[in-house]
């Protein structure tokens, strides 16, 4: 079930964000009189179609994609009987060449279009959920594995990324900041102000979402939120409620405080001292082999919670769309210098797990603008049969007033056609070597 959940939110983004994208080419080409002979939303066989007017609009069976079939037009179709008949006023080669990069511009602006509602949509109706600046500041995080390793300790406050404020504990690990050029974080310890730099492919670690918790979290104040039975925990009657205020003379005040001053006495007893309503008492409770006494904990520290009015919502999703652009166009950078691993690189499988195994309707919104987005950016990119391709070819023709051959138009989309057929193979072949990792 939970995988039909993955796959069910997959194709129901995908086919909303390639319908948009193809219904822009389409409206953009009807626009200026270009006869459109094929809309499809998925690659051929046909599931099924219909003929409106003079365009037959159908459903493919390999839901990976979708496209717009042009009179006139060398693309993936690679209709060579029709190129080579005189040229007609409805076909797109006889449209002026600012009329055909608008066409082809036309699904790269509704996704964008798309991706800025979405997320002005959820800014404005959720606002935002974080742990601030202030509460890191006040608290200082816990340090796991990949954070230790670059020289973050428990107890460290973080005062800024980069040299520049943060909004919340969840910039530490953004893109803008992993990706940023000589990167640092610096953070208060014990007074003094030390400089942690972010080395040099370290957005490489986080390859999962598993990653994310080895690096740092926000320390929390707790109480007790549950009781396991037949624990130490119950067997001392601690309840739900109470705290922790100290194991063999330790001070307790946040959770991985506790954590620390269990591990030592793993098969042992420990001296936990409670408060609760009646007060404060001492008791013993045996430490179990995983350092637990037997508790679940409730954190006392609420996360900070920050609503829109809509022209701040409009600024705010716009920004948030447009920096899902500005971090991919980094990665893809970094990418061809080798300090970002090609195994970043995902395909449907990959994609599929970013909804997740659970139905969420903000989340599903949420990953839909940012995959809107990242679709703009890709088609954006000058590859023949993107495109982005096409564009490049338009813009040079407007340049120099020399319009491409058509044997090489076609030579190059056949190009495209194997780069965008190897990245497919790549991109699926990083998700099955992900599955078996």
């Amino acid at each position: 079930m939970e995988t039909l959940i993955m796959v069910g939110q997959l194709l129901l983004g995908l086919s909303i964000l390639v319908g948009l994208h193809e219904l822009g080419h389409l409206l953009t080409a009807k626009m200026f009189g270009m006869r459109v002979e094929k809309f499809s939303i998925g690659f051929p066989p046909k599931i099924a179609g219909f003929q409106w007017g003079e365009t037959e609009y159908s459903i493919g069976a390999i839901p990976l994609g979708g496209f717009v079939k042009i009179s006139g037009m060398v693309d993936e179709s690679m209709d060579t009987e029709q190129m080579s008949s005189e040229p007609q006023p409805w076909e797109f080669r006889s449209k002026p060449a600012w009329q055909r990069l608008i066409v082809m511009l036309g699904g790269i602006i509704v996704n964008v279009i798309t991706g800025i509602i979405i997320f002005v949509v959820l800014v404005y109706q959720n606002g935002e959920t974080f742990y601030s600046r202030d509460q890191v500041i006040q608290n200082g995080i816990v340090a796991y594995e990949y954070g230790e390793a670059i020289g973050f300790k428990t107890g460290d406050k973080v005062l800024d990324i980069n040299g520049e404020p943060y909004q919340g504990i969840n910039d530490l690990t953004s893109g803008s900041a992993l990706l940023s050029e000589n990167g640092y974080y610096t953070v208060d310890r014990d007074g003094e102000q030390i400089k942690i730099e972010i080395p040099r492919g370290f957005i490489n670690t986080f390859d999962s979402e598993e990653a994310f918790s080895k690096f740092v979290q926000i320390r929390f104040p707790f109480e007790v939120g549950a009781v396991e039975k037949g624990s130490g925990a119950e067997s001392a009657g601690i309840k739900p409620g109470d705290k922790i205020l100290a194991v063999n003379n330790q001070p307790i005040k946040y959770f991985d405080e506790m954590q620390s001053a269990l591990r030592p006495l793993v098969g042992k007893t420990a001296q936990v001292v409670r408060q609760n309503e009646a007060g404060i008492d001492t008791l013993a409770i045996g430490v179990t082999d995983e350092a637990r006494i037997g508790i679940a904990v409730q954190t006392l520290l609420e996360p900070t919670r920050r609503q829109y009015g809509f022209g701040e919502a409009i600024s705010k999703g716009t920004s948030r769309a447009f920096g899902v652009v500005i971090v991919n166009a980094r990665a893809l950078g970094k990418m061809f210098t080798g300090e970002v691993s090609a195994k970043n690189v995902s395909g449907p499988v990959g994609m599929a797990k970013i909804y997740g195994s659970t139905w969420d309707w903000t989340k599903f919104w949420s990953i839909t603008g940012l995959i809107s987005m990242i679709l703009a950016f890709m088609n954006l990119l000058p590859i023949p049969a993107l495109d982005g391709g096409h564009v490049v070819f338009l813009l040079y023709e407007m340049v120099s007033g020399r319009t491409p051959s058509d044997k090489f138009l076609e030579n190059a989309q056949k190009v495209g056609m194997v780069i965008l057929l190897a990245l497919m193979v790549f991109a699926i072949g990083n998700d099955i070597l992900k599955l078996f990792a």
